[in-house]
């Protein structure tokens, strides 16, 4: 099963995996609710999750799932290439970790290691987790801009009108920084930031 946002992506991996023979989709939800309501009927080995849905966060909804069907393997495929976020997902039980500029090869190997019950890294992943750890955190200019405001005391309206961007953008980057740097709320977010000389 794969649950992404992207219809696109979605359409693309099901021609993808029926040409390639190795595997049946089952199902496509484009949300973690729309999961929910679907997964008892799927009957489903593998499943294909993107870690930025629309109503949950993917690493959580990661743990949810392996906690509520522990025989379903779960392969990640993101666009999420930091070493915190591979890190929560594997310890949340997934089987394996892909970036969405993955090749086709690798997708399909992905799907087979993990439903045998292997563990697949995607190159490009399997590198970043064998550098030392110390060297994996990488923020953009606008993420560094934001924590600062954030570091302020600024709120999303105030950060949203210095930075020229909507709140929603805001929203997004502050979900993505709490993603990158293992935080689980703001004020954390902000001493790791200043621990680490972020900002």
């Amino acid at each position: 099963a794969i649950i992404d946002d992207h219809r696109i992506l979605t359409e693309g991996l099901k021609n993808l995996i029926a040409e390639s023979g190795i595997a049946i989709v089952v199902g496509i939800a484009h949300s973690a609710s729309e999961c929910r309501q679907n997964i008892g009927f799927w009957k489903t080995d593998v499943i294909l999750l993107d870690v930025g849905l629309p109503d949950a966060n993917g690493v959580d909804f990661c743990r949810e799932l392996k906690e509520n069907f522990n025989d379903i393997k779960v392969l990640a495929l993101t666009t999420h290439n930091e070493y915190s976020v591979v890190r929560q997902m594997l310890d949340n039980g997934a089987s394996g970790y892909l970036i969405k500029n993955a090749m086709c090869e690798e997708v399909l190997a992905g799907i087979q290691t993990v439903a045998e019950g292997g563990t697949f890294l995607c190159h490009e992943i399997d590198l970043l987790m064998k550098r030392p750890k110390e060297t994996q955190l990488w923020l953009s200019s606008r993420e560094r801009e934001m924590l600062k405001l954030v570091a302020e005391g600024l709120t999303y309206c105030e950060i949203a009108d210095r930075m020229f961007l909507s709140p929603e953008t805001i929203k997004s980057y502050r979900k993505n920084l709490l993603l990158k740097l293992d935080a689980k709320n703001t004020a954390v977010l902000v001493r790791i930031a200043i621990e680490q000389k972020l900002i």
